[in-house]
């Protein structure tokens, strides 16, 4: 089988680079070119427009930053008329809703349609380890599970398209909400004068701990944003789609509104593209700046 991979960003590319080093044929498309140079070198071949690229495979999988990108790249009308035949794996992060109707417009081209949202970033990516959720009907997950298992020993099926795009929407929220209470915390302790390692030990020790909080430890204490696994943006990004999607759900969305004006702000003091993380420094300097 030859799978076309349409969108290699910071995610994308080293879950392309998984199916070369499997010796799956691959053709590559981005609307940057200049980041399909490493996948060109290890053999993949690359196309100019996403139309080569579903034409030239039985299976395309799709890595892109949002919605909109995925109807401008898959379904404009020179790429809808040409998925006749074709698997579509979505495995970006969008809404359940988006999901289904991205499907509805598969379908409708002769395609078929399934979502595979992924959590992790890039060195789960790297090693094969991110945790793939799969939103399909039982057949298609059977039918593509040695494909989607380049990116995760044991994907999962959710249930029907849809289903994983919320779950997915549900732990990117925990990601926001969960780095920005260890944040506040951490400035606050170091506001009261109160010993950082002693505060991390009494927390690895209890029931509060998640892992996240030491992957993003040192690099709030140095400040060190830089070189991200996954930028600000893109969490900001998600915490929209998040508040958009349940807003239909009856729930209070007041705690996560908090976050998302802090990862807004974020983005205004040009953190957008660095770790997220940087919303420690919001925490910590907009409270000054606003007399808070």
């Amino acid at each position: 089988m030859k799978v076309a991979f349409l969108g290699t960003g910071l995610m994308g590319l080293p879950m392309a680079q998984r199916l070369l080093a499997a010796d799956i044929q691959l053709v590559a498309y981005n609307r940057t070119p200049e980041k399909l140079a490493p996948l060109q070198a290890a053999g993949a071949e690359i196309v100019t427009h996403p139309r080569h690229a579903i034409r030239a495979a039985e299976c395309i999988i799709l890595m892109l930053t949002n919605a909109p990108a995925i109807y401008n790249v898959l379904l404009s009308d020179t790429a809808w008329q040409t998925l006749e035949g074709r698997t579509i794996i979505q495995m970006g992060t969008i809404t359940p809703t988006e999901s289904q109707e991205i499907r509805d417009a598969v379908v409708a081209g002769g395609g078929e349609y399934l979502e595979a949202p992924v959590l992790g970033s890039i060195p789960e990516a790297q090693a094969g380890k991110l945790s793939v959720m799969v939103g399909a009907e039982p057949e298609q997950y059977q039918r593509h599970l040695k494909l989607l298992q380049n990116f995760g020993t044991e994907p999962l099926l959710i249930g029907p398209v849809g289903s994983a795009a919320a779950l997915k929407l549900a732990l990117n929220q925990l990601i926001a909400s969960l780095t920005t209470s260890f944040a506040l915390s951490l400035a606050f302790i170091q506001r009261q004068g109160v010993d950082v390692d002693v505060f991390m030990q009494i927390l690895r020790d209890s029931p509060l701990y998640a892992a996240t909080f030491d992957k993003k430890l040192q690099r709030m204490l140095d400040g060190n944003y830089a070189n991200p696994n996954f930028p600000t943006k893109h969490l900001l990004k998600d915490t929209e789609l998040f508040i958009s999607e349940a807003k239909s759900r009856s729930l209070d969305l007041s705690s996560i509104k908090g976050v998302r004006q802090i990862l807004q702000t974020a983005v205004k003091m040009s953190f957008a593209d660095d770790d997220y993380s940087s919303l420690f420094s919001v925490i910590k300097e907009w409270g000054e700046a606003i007399g808070e």
